[in-house]
């Protein structure tokens, strides 16, 4: 028989035990976006407690934009925004190539699709759309919206990587890059925008440029995941014009993602999702400039 309900050290639990207990059945999974949580009555009766102190739980965690519908009269629902429970292996720093995909395609599961990046090139996000645009297409989901920002290095400053180890004024790792980076931003803008004529879903692509070059690269899901990469630049050979040139470059699908989650593992994690976000908006609206995809 289930002890749920079963009083601490002698005593009922409060209504934050009983929150804390629905968190983590959220946050592991086990109550996923969208299901409709049990009734107040149903909880009160497994928990122990009185039918407030499970309102006053349902509410707490309704303000954490965990829960929505929290009312007398019908059943709680876990929030669309709330990020799909992580295995193990998704939890630990991994390779851009591995960690990025299955976020944006978890990502991709709420109503409003809202993707910020921050990158030298959108080379790994184009690539992680791959399988939520093939989701889409063969009707496993639709999100009514996707809105999607991506700020880039702009084409008039002088990058600081990659570059030529000797400063000689070659110019061409910097236009190969710019080469790189229009191409990889008009490739994910033309997928994205198919949405709009194949699935009549609403898309938003646009694009803004940096006056530096990124030390990190960074993604926002939806408001409530941050994955974070330092690019790791090392000095290596590369070949340009069938030149063997010594440069100092990075490999950007390797840089490892750290990621954070809102109302994630203590309040750490909130507040660095909230302040990249707000660090992200504050570049956005201040010191980025229109960019546009052009040679």
């Amino acid at each position: 028989m289930s002890t749920a309900g079963s009083p601490i050290n002698g005593r009922k639990r409060s209504p934050e035990e009983v929150a804390e207990e629905l968190r983590a059945r959220i946050r592991t999974g086990h109550l996923r976006p969208g299901d409709r949580m049990p009734t107040q009555a149903k909880l009160a009766d497994e928990f122990g407690v009185e039918r407030g102190a499970v309102r006053l739980a349902l509410r707490a965690l309704q303000e954490e934009d965990l829960l929505t519908n929290v009312t007398k009269g019908s059943p709680a629902i876990v929030a669309e925004t709330v990020p799909v429970a992580l295995t193990p292996q998704e939890a630990r720093p991994q390779s851009t190539m591995v960690a990025l995909a299955p976020r944006i395609s978890a990502a991709f599961a709420a109503p409003h699709v809202r993707i910020d990046a921050l990158c030298l090139t959108s080379v790994s996000l184009t690539l992680a759309l791959g399988e939520p645009l093939r989701q889409i297409h063969s009707g496993g989901i639709k999100p009514a919206k996707v809105e999607v920002r991506v700020l880039l290095p702009s084409r008039n400053i002088d990058l600081a990587f990659p570059t030529l180890v000797s400063d000689g004024g070659d110019t061409r790792p910097q236009r190969r890059w710019l080469t790189q980076r229009n191409a990889q931003g008009q490739v994910l803008s033309h997928n994205l925008f198919a949405l709009r004529r194949s699935h009549g879903i609403d898309v938003r692509v646009t694009f803004r440029a940096l006056p530096f070059t990124p030390p990190v690269k960074l993604y926002l899901l939806n408001g409530s995941e941050a994955l974070l990469a330092y690019y790791m630049i090392s000095r290596q050979q590369e070949e340009i014009d069938h030149e063997s040139l010594e440069m100092y470059d990075t490999q950007g699908t390797q840089s490892m993602l750290f990621l954070f989650t809102h109302s994630g593992e203590g309040k750490r994690d909130t507040t660095f999702v909230e302040q990249s976000q707000l660090w992200f908006n504050a570049i956005w609206d201040t010191i980025s400039s229109d960019l546009t995809l052009a040679g």
